[in-house]
């Protein structure tokens, strides 16, 4: 389906019975252009909803196929792809990368078990096959014959057991811990031969191929000699092998010539990565030719991008977003009435029309984005000042408070947080602003020593995942290794346990839906939007696949 589509049926979902009756008229031909605007204005749509509506829902069948005629185009074999993204944070090591800079990095040498598309599909890559025995406490997985690492080692099903040994091992540290606690454990995942893998689970999990996918970034496949400092080779079985590193810089990589699948062999002879401090300097540089491609932007800082007619842009619906986290074991959020009262005052409908210019899903507090099959249907919540100031007062806080809000200068994450800023001032809430670098903002990303998980409230980005699983567990679970908001619940542990060993969608959403309505009333982290993932790619560029986690294939990129 178009992109655009997806957005106008999104937004038609939660559209009153009024302004779909326009907008119905308006695609009918009853009413034109001006008069669609003018009645939507006078429903209360905001200007930039009824300027994209009127846009997409009036494109004319001439508009789509030049628009696809531009993306299809076959490129040619031969130049340098100049890829431009924000730079990583930290040390380019699979085991511990936590930033999407780095994730674009990991997936260019390399691969995973299976590659998680844009419509949240599992793709066989390394893996071939895979199944789970009768409760899903167990899955094997069958491994791709004939593939290699860059130093021409054949990769075997060892190498993909003590790859997930390394990341569900407490003692390493991993990212990836994130994903396996209490999920996989260290000694679990063996070889059976040189083609099968076994994988046996703490507990059933009837979405764990998710967790062996390119969704757990961190899991790409290296051989089990590793021994650490992957900058020095970029190890892996991908299309792409290292050429040089400049850290700070950028990294470069010539096409890997033995690379076992020939559909997918790079095109082009490089592929440069530049990297950037900041969006802005992402963007200038995009517009001025640095780059071909831009792996992400956003709304607020590459709406140029979006109008501009030498750019292709792709945008995909996503369950990225942005945490508004609130300390639960600290005042002034140890009432769960102060909590809810916050959420009752950020105006979502001024976030996703104004902020991110309808591309965006609208959040309910909870991990359950709307493009989830699992989601269940519960109550949207909405903007009430009343009822927030209500809640302050039977928490005994009718004069509002002062609070420190913390986040980092990346994307629109600085003007969310001078947003919800203005929108508690209206409650006599006082919001302190501290914005800093990713850097300082992180920390060690361990409890503290981590503005982000130590702070009383703020604001952290989230990318996007094929199943809720790893955003419903480590920022929200008792023992959560990202649970900035300290919450602790044993209701809610119990019913993540019972949504992730769930095998069929009926009881996931079952699950879904008691989760969704406990996180509601407890508001530990208020889930506002769930924003589209945006990419570009100069229009003598073809062949770019982007999903919304961030990777970004240049493989079969070219010039047209």
């Amino acid at each position: 389906m178009d992109p655009r589509q997806q957005r106008v049926d999104a937004i038609r979902a939660r559209s009153t019975e009024l302004e779909n009756h326009i907008i119905d008229e308006y695609r009918a031909g009853k009413i034109d252009r001006r008069e669609f605007v003018r009645r939507g204005g006078i429903v209360g749509m905001s200007i930039p909803l009824v300027a994209f509506l009127a846009s997409a829902c009036g494109v004319t069948t001439e508009d789509l196929e030049k628009k696809d005629k531009a993306q299809t185009a076959k490129p040619k074999p031969g130049g340098t792809i100049r890829l431009g993204e924000q730079a990583p944070s930290g040390a380019l090591d699979p085991v511990t990368v936590n930033n999407q800079g780095g994730l674009v990095v990991l997936g260019q040498t390399g691969e995973y078990l299976i590659w998680s598309d844009p419509n949240l599909k599992p793709l066989p890559r390394l893996a071939e096959s895979w199944k789970p025995n009768s409760d899903g406490s167990v899955w094997t997985f069958k491994l791709r014959k004939g593939v290699k690492f860059h130093d021409g080692k054949v990769m075997d099903a060892e190498d993909v057991a003590s790859t997930f040994d390394r990341l569900a091992d407490p003692d390493v540290g991993s990212n990836a811990l994130s994903v396996f606690g209490g999920v996989l454990s260290k000694g679990n995942t063996k070889a059976i031969d040189a083609q099968t893998v076994e994988f046996r689970l703490d507990e059933p999990n009837g979405n764990f191929p998710y967790l062996t996918s390119s969704d757990n970034y961190n899991a790409i496949i290296l051989p089990k000699t590793y021994d650490g400092d992957w900058e020095k080779t970029f190890i892996g079985t991908g299309p792409w092998k290292l050429d040089r590193f400049r850290p700070a810089e950028g990294v470069s990589f010539v096409p890997n010539r033995e690379y076992w699948d020939p559909r997918r062999r790079a095109i082009a002879d490089k592929n440069e990565m530049i990297f950037y401090a900041n969006e802005q300097g992402l963007v200038l540089g995009f517009q001025g030719n640095e780059a071909d491609v831009v792996v992400q932007f956003a709304v607020s800082g590459g709406k140029a991008l979006l109008t501009d007619s030498s750019v292709i842009t792709t945008e995909l619906r996503s369950a990225a977003h942005r945490q508004v986290h609130m300390r639960t074991d600290k005042e002034p959020f140890k009432d769960k009435r102060v909590r809810q009262a916050i959420a009752l005052l950020v105006d979502r409908r001024a976030l996703v029309e104004g902020l991110l210019d309808t591309k965006s899903d609208y959040g309910n507090d909870s991990p359950f984005a709307p493009l989830y099959r699992s989601t269940a249907e519960v109550e949207q919540r909405q903007r009430d000042v009343a009822k927030a100031k209500e809640l302050l007062r039977a928490a005994g806080k009718e004069d509002g408070f002062s609070v420190q809000l913390n986040t980092w200068q990346g994307f629109e994450m600085p003007d969310l947080a001078q947003l919800i800023q203005q929108n508690l001032r209206e409650a006599g809430i006082r919001i302190d602003l501290k914005i800093t670098d990713s850097t300082t903002y992180y920390g060690k990303a361990v409890f503290g020593e981590s503005p982000w998980l130590d702070s009383t409230m703020g604001i952290t980005e989230y990318g996007h995942r094929g199943v809720p699983n790893v955003l419903l567990g480590a920022p929200l679970t008792s023992k959560g290794t990202w649970n900035s908001a300290h919450f602790k619940n044993d209701r809610y542990d119990s019913l993540v346990d019972d949504y992730v060993g769930a095998v069929d969608l009926h009881s996931q959403r079952r699950y879904a839906k008691q989760i969704q309505e406990l996180l509601l009333d407890e508001v530990p982290i208020m889930f506002l939007y769930f924003y589209y993932f945006l990419s570009g790619a100069k229009d003598y560029i073809s062949g770019v696949e982007t999903n919304a986690m961030g990777h970004t294939d240049v493989s079969r990129a070219g010039f047209v």
